[in-house]
């Protein structure tokens, strides 16, 4: 039977291999939604011929429609028009790729229309992720992740009990800046830490991975996925991004995922979950590749990585805060009005002048503490001058 799907971001780098592979796959899309980039939206619009599409950009939008006119598409609008086209999706699954804060109340739109939740957008689960995961469970809705790292520990977890879990290796790539001390990285450039040495990524995760921070983002992801505390997960550094993640149990023994670094390989398997088809993904020659490396990460000279299990010990909002600042942090950066150390510090500065944040349990207070990182953030910024 062809299933239906919706891809939420599908002009976004996630978006473009869930959309290749409901290609391979046949899968229907029945809802898209994109930002701001009509053109990639109008082309993705023409080909799978979705009942709706929804752009976040209301110029964008109304701009689609005209494109879009001599077809019988739907255009939607804004947060209301990616609400209103998930409610009236047909979709067993929802892949959310949306990037940012941006992807959380889609997140919980997903949720309550009861419908599976693909999650690439980890954001969801960092600034809310005990209420992401509470409105799940009550609703009976499956998350399954579509990040590499959590698809493969949710693989692994298949293999026992969750009560003989040990602790979970949660493997990072280093980024383009392994190895270097604090002080090398206050000469980077932008181009070279756009420079990823394996993965093809939007510009801001990029960054992240850079940073760090997106393995910090991870930590959290998962603590809330797999119901586990920020301390049983030990971040490797693995450069050959081969081994995904795996987990140790109480016997000792490990199992892991091992596949080439492609994310279409993740979305194919929670869009088939439980089940298993030929994959649009190159198949893994360990013997070209030779041999695979682990190492410590370096947390003095990447901070990120420890303050995100210190802000999910703390809990409250104080996830969201750093998230929020991270945001800022690296729109300034890859906006050339800050240098790349100076991410980490404006990150931490923010978290720390905001601990108040930890009271913030409601959503509506987690969005505030969120607002009020950000404005703070911004302060910072202006003060800096590259």
């Amino acid at each position: 039977m062809t299933k239906t799907i919706a891809i939420l971001g599908a002009t976004g780098s996630v978006g473009k291999q869930a959309l290749d592979v409901s290609r391979k796959r046949g899968y229907k899309v029945d809802f898209i939604s994109a930002g701001a980039n009509e053109r990639d939206a109008e082309l993705y619009a023409r080909e799978f011929k979705p009942k709706a599409v929804a752009m976040a950009n209301p110029e964008a939008a109304a701009s689609l429609k005209l494109k879009l006119a001599d077809t019988d598409i739907k255009v939607l609008s804004g947060e209301e028009g990616i609400n209103e086209g998930i409610s009236d999706s047909h979709s067993e699954t929802v892949v959310n790729s949306i990037l940012g804060e941006a992807g959380l109340l889609p997140s919980l739109a997903v949720i309550e229309n009861k419908k599976r939740l693909a999650l690439a957008n980890k954001e969801s689960l960092v600034i809310a992720g005990d209420i992401v995961m509470k409105k799940a469970n009550e609703a009976g809705v499956e998350i399954i992740p579509v990040d590499s790292e959590h698809s493969a520990i949710f693989q692994s977890l298949r293999s026992s009990k969750r009560a003989e879990v040990k602790r979970i290796l949660l493997t990072a790539s280093g980024g383009p800046f392994f190895g270097k001390t604090k002080e090398e990285l206050n000469l980077v450039t932008l181009e070279d830490t756009l420079a990823h040495p394996t993965w093809k990524m939007g510009r801001k995760i990029t960054v992240d991975s850079a940073t760090l921070m997106n393995k910090g983002f991870e930590i959290v992801e998962a603590a809330h996925l797999f119901g586990v505390s920020a301390e049983k997960i030990k971040v490797l550094v693995h450069r050959e991004s081969i081994l995904h993640s795996a987990v140790e149990y109480i016997d000792n023994s490990v199992i892991g995922e091992f596949s080439v670094p492609d994310m279409r390989m993740c979305v194919q398997y929670a869009v088939d979950y439980p089940d298993r088809f030929d994959s649009a993904s190159d198949e893994l020659d360990l013997v070209k590749l030779g041999r695979l490396t682990f190492d410590e990460p370096d947390t003095e000279a990447f901070p990120l990585l420890s303050l995100a299990k210190r802000a999910y010990s703390q809990g409250g909002g104080m996830c969201a805060v750093m998230n929020a600042a991270d945001e800022v942090a690296v729109d300034a950066f890859l906006s050339g009005k800050i240098k790349f150390s100076d991410i980490s510090r404006t990150v931490i500065n923010t978290f720390e002048k905001m601990l108040d944040a930890r009271c913030a349990v409601t959503l509506p207070d987690i969005i505030k503490s969120d607002r009020e990182a950000r404005r703070r953030a911004s302060e910072q910024i202006d003060k800096i001058s590259v």
